[in-house]
């Protein structure tokens, strides 16, 4: 479902119009990034696949149709640069090697956040510990936002296809939750 407050958005990057393309990034820039940030893991590549979605978005602007519903389009852009570096990172064996996943630095927590910090990590952990395709559609339902059906458009699958994974997905994430807490239990 197309969000109505793009439609200028659209007709201004139509048009070529550079306040057009400031008003996309403002809007979609922090979502963006997050969902790179979650599915690489790493934030020199969730950066470096930003930047490639925004070039992309300025190189087709021109192009767009008058119902393009931007969001879709740049996570989907942003999911097929992603899906295109893990493919070239998995058959660039000195990127095996040197896989030094970096967290994204933390600031402390004040007490009476530290539970919900706890949880929110503990999620985080299980969510990374997830298969790419369960991430994936996770984050774009459940921390995006994005509909089911915008979900299985960025994704290129079926309605019926997405209910599916996100079913999995739900599944292996609480399975994935309830293993941490055990763990932590244990600690």
């Amino acid at each position: 479902m197309r969000d109505p407050s793009e439609a200028p958005i659209v007709e201004g990057l139509r048009r070529g119009e550079e306040a057009a393309f400031d008003r996309a990034y403002a809007r979609y820039r922090t979502r963006l990034l997050s969902f790179l940030l979650r599915m690489s893991g790493r934030r020199d590549v969730a950066e470096d696949l930003f930047q490639e979605t925004w070039i992309k978005l300025a190189r087709h602007a021109r192009g767009l149709q008058e119902d393009t519903d931007l969001a879709a389009w740049l996570f989907t852009v942003a999911r097929n640069a992603w899906v295109s570096h893990r493919r070239w990172a998995l058959l660039d064996v000195s990127r095996l090697v040197a896989l030094d996943l970096e967290a994204p630095a933390r600031e402390p927590d004040p007490d009476a956040r530290a539970d919900a910090a706890r949880s929110v990590a503990r999620l985080e952990r299980a969510l990374a510990s997830l298969p790419a395709g369960s991430r994936e559609v996770l984050i774009l339902v459940g921390i995006e936002g994005f509909e089911q059906e915008q979900a299985a458009a960025i994704l290129g699958i079926t309605y019926a296809a997405l209910r599916q994974r996100l079913a999995r997905a739900r599944a292996q994430l609480a399975e994935r939750m309830e293993q941490g807490d055990g763990e932590e239990a244990l600690a």
